[in-house]
């Protein structure tokens, strides 16, 4: 089995990305695979309908895998790394996971639109519009708010807003500053304060759950914000809600990240792109190895299909 990684950073980089690309190219060698990483830079994207057996890379001809892994955030990256990812996609590669659900999942708006729809709890979320309505904030969500860059990750762009008059505040800063900053405001949800769940989902399977705690003092419990994490055994609530966000949303590797409520507990955010070394660190689980025998499996899957397919045809004849 063949696959690409694709990866925006050099390998030897001594970030927690880098770490977890070295972790798949380590484990795919394990298991005999034939593991790449490549840069959307190095692609030449060439749309024709003569060849879909090749794409150029560093202006040469390579024959297309049979999976596609994506470790590059596009809101980093731009469009350029969708582009790659869509050429590869229409060639008939296998994505894990696919340019659509990067999409309007690295969209935070758009996801929580997708949760509800489903019927899926999740914070009450209102996109921001400037200026900002302060009675309407207010009357809706309430304080203490949260506000969040549309397209953050691990942790960044969320801040905790106690007041009303500390909101202004903010709001008049960003208004004069950075006005066309995409911004949606969340309900808070206080028994979770500090603390969330991140469950990792393979191809529709949790393999893998943690609880993450805020540094003393904190609001974010990310690990990559410096958060404490130690495994968690989830219950039948919280893996329904993982598996059934992963599903709704189209993802096949997914980080879906839980806070606790009165009841139970709300879906806060899906991750397309899940960091794994904090979830190594603390749970039993080899998560380069779950995804790469989620690929064989789904290989597995269509070539039984196929198989049937060709019996039926060959019965059909012989009748």
């Amino acid at each position: 089995m063949k696959i690409w990684i694709l990866f925006n950073e050099e390998i030897e980089a001594a970030t927690s990305e880098a770490y977890e690309v070295r972790r798949f190219l380590a484990e795919g060698k394990k298991m005999g695979l034939e593991v790449e990483v490549y840069n959307p830079e190095q692609f030449d994207l060439l749309v024709t309908d003569e060849n879909r057996d090749t794409v150029l890379i560093d202006g040469k001809p390579h024959t297309l895998p049979d999976f596609l892994l994506p470790r590059t955030y596009v809101v980093d990256t731009g469009y350029f790394a969708l582009a790659v990812i869509r050429q590869l996609e229409r060639m008939g590669v296998r994505v894990f996971n696919n340019s659509a659900t990067i999409e309007s999942v690295a969209d935070k708006m758009h996801t929580h639109q997708i949760l509800a729809e489903n019927h899926l709890p999740t914070p009450k979320t209102m996109l921001a519009k400037f200026p900002v309505n302060l009675a309407l904030i207010e009357r809706n969500l309430g304080f203490p708010v949260v506000v969040k860059t549309l397209l953050g990750v691990n942790g960044t762009g969320v801040f905790l807003i106690d007041t009303p008059t500390a909101f202004h505040d903010l709001m008049d800063l960003i208004g004069e500053t950075q006005p066309n900053i995409l911004l949606i405001f969340q309900e808070f949800i206080s028994k979770s304060k500090g603390r969330d769940l991140r469950l990792f989902v393979v191809d529709g399977k949790v393999v893998a759950s943690m609880e993450r705690n805020a540094k003393p003092g904190g609001f974010k419990a990310n690990y990559s914000q410096g958060g404490s994490v130690r495994e968690f055994v989830p219950d039948e609530e919280a893996i329904r809600l993982a598996i059934d966000a992963s599903k709704v949303l189209n993802i096949q590797v997914s980080g879906i990240d839980l806070l606790f409520t009165e009841d139970g507990y709300t879906i806060c955010e899906a991750n397309t792109f899940p960091g794994f070394k904090g979830i190594e660190s603390c749970c039993d689980v080899n998560i380069p190895e779950q995804i790469f025998l989620a690929m064989q499996a789904r290989l597995e899957r269509e070539k039984e299909m196929l198989g049937k397919i060709g019996r039926r045809k060959t019965d059909t004849f012989l009748k």
